[in-house]
């Protein structure tokens, strides 16, 4: 099994072991004022060289694909996936939202242009920014020729998903399938490319344990297997005349600070679930932890990366019993409609940029994890929206 098929959660609990050591840092009153204010492709010509050619005929199949999907998205023209008709009552309220196409994960490869385009168009009606993980299963392509397909205003975080002990294998995978994205589609709807997602994280955590220093001996072992894909991704990047930033994610106790210093921006995940808190607070928390500990120490960098909250939410169910609270609160869609009050509209009024967490229910963590890894979604896993009501409020 791949690194890249298991999820961004494979140390859950040695992060939440970490957070929960944060929590005693917290101020909440800044973020406090502030929430109490809100209360409330088959894809044409990508073949370059990456094994991804496909026909005329089959654009059209998909495009029509796009369309049966009434229960969904309705769409006035079913050959046009930019005719979808929008739902009224949503707003684009969302900073981000982080995406993994269905079917994403090796070695089976199920994605595929319909559904991509179906999630574009009810995305876009949330958010203008996206992320990514990972570029397996050639999904930098299928997002971006979706969004071309649909015509929104949509940027996207493409990202490599590397692994430690591969030799680079799958670093080199996912960055060839990067670059034949860039090169067919260009840079326009491309915010930047991440390298790495919890990369120090899970070297600790393979490696002596999470509770290690991020910026110890072997922390700094891992930072040194990962800086060579950071370095090349810039370097190739430039190469082939694109300007775009490149990042790095990673848990907000985890970062290293030699890859913070090679990269333009960095995307911290900061979950007051994992930090056992009551959901009232998870707001205040979330800002509260960002700021102590991710933006502070990005600021004391030469480089000063720009930070994000790469993911952040709140789960809406367990598979099991004893998983469905974090101790004084617990996964349902009441709460999320709580965290969804008191952070987005907050987070947008003063000035973070953030990725909810996340677009719909994955059934494949579910069935590999278990607990609440697989509901995290604003949609459940049928891409239907779950009963929360989306802020009016406009992210920048």
């Amino acid at each position: 099994m791949s690194a890249y098929q298991n999820t961004q959660y494979q140390a859950v609990d040695s992060y939440t072991n970490i957070l929960n050591n944060q929590k005693a840092q917290s101020r909440r009153s800044k973020y406090i004022v502030i929430g109490c204010v809100i209360g409330v492709l088959a894809i044409i010509g990508v073949g370059v060289g990456v094994g991804v050619s496909v026909s005329k005929d089959h654009k059209s199949t998909a495009a029509k694909g796009a369309a049966t999907n009434s229960s969904v998205v309705s769409q006035t023209d079913p050959n046009d996936p930019s005719t979808f008709i929008k739902n009224a009552s949503w707003h684009q309220a969302f900073y981000g939202i982080a995406y993994t196409p269905e079917g994403s994960q090796l070695p089976e490869c199920g994605n595929n242009l319909t559904d991509v385009i179906t999630d574009i168009q009810l995305l876009s009606q949330l958010t203008t920014r996206i992320r990514l993980y990972g570029a397996d299963c050639n999904q930098s392509a299928l997002v971006l020729e979706a969004i071309k397909q649909t015509k929104v205003n949509m940027t996207v975080y493409l990202a490599n998903y590397p692994v430690p002990t591969d030799g680079g294998a799958a670093y080199e995978r996912q960055r060839d399938l990067i670059e034949a994205a860039l090169q067919t589609y260009g840079t326009d709807h491309v915010s930047g490319v991440t390298v790495g997602n919890e990369y120090i994280l899970d070297y600790l955590s393979d490696n002596g344990g999470s509770t290690q220093d991020p910026n110890g001996p072997v922390g700094n072992e891992g930072a040194a297997l990962l800086l060579p894909n950071i370095t090349d991704t810039i370097s190739r990047l430039k190469g082939l005349g694109y300007n775009l930033p490149v990042g790095n994610a990673d848990a907000g106790s985890y970062f290293n600070n030699e890859v913070l210093s090679a990269v333009d921006y960095g995307m911290a995940n900061v979950h007051p679930w994992f930090a056992d808190e009551v959901i009232q607070d998870a707001a205040a928390w979330t800002w509260e932890f960002f700021e102590d500990t991710n933006l502070a120490d990005a600021a004391n960098l030469t480089n000063k990366p720009t930070m994000y909250i790469a993911e952040t939410g709140w789960p809406t169910n367990s598979s099991t019993a004893a998983a469905e609270s974090d101790g004084p609160s617990n996964a349902s869609v009441a709460n999320l409609q709580i965290f969804i009050d008191t952070f987005v509209c907050a987070a947008n009024a003063n000035g973070t940029g953030y990725f909810f967490f996340e677009y719909f229910d994955e059934v494949w963590k579910d069935i590999e994890f278990g607990g609440v890894e697989g509901y995290w979604g604003i949609f459940n896993s049928d891409r239907t929206i779950k009963n929360v009501n989306i802020p009016t409020c406009i992210a920048p």
